[in-house]
């Protein structure tokens, strides 16, 4: 483990931005949920905080040019 104070995170910010989202989600919500009731209160957190996110966006998946499948993350943020 690099303990060097020099060493800097990449995406800072955001990354402030995304954990500090689900830890206000957890508190708010609590334990013992399904997935989608967490997906859809990060998505509102998010938005309160002016944090571009997409929810549920296709992606194809491709081998050797050709369609093998779908991805669809729950929710793509910044891009």
């Amino acid at each position: 483990m690099n303990t060097n104070s020099e060493t800097k995170l990449l995406f800072k910010e955001e990354v402030y931005q995304v954990v500090g989202s689900a830890i206000e989600v957890l508190n708010g919500l609590g334990h013992g949920l399904h997935e989608k009731p967490y997906e859809n209160a990060l998505a509102i957190e998010f938005e309160i905080r002016s944090v571009a996110v997409e929810q549920q966006r296709n992606f194809d998946v491709e081998y050797k040019g050709r369609k093998v499948g779908l991805f669809i993350p729950d929710l793509i943020v910044f891009g």
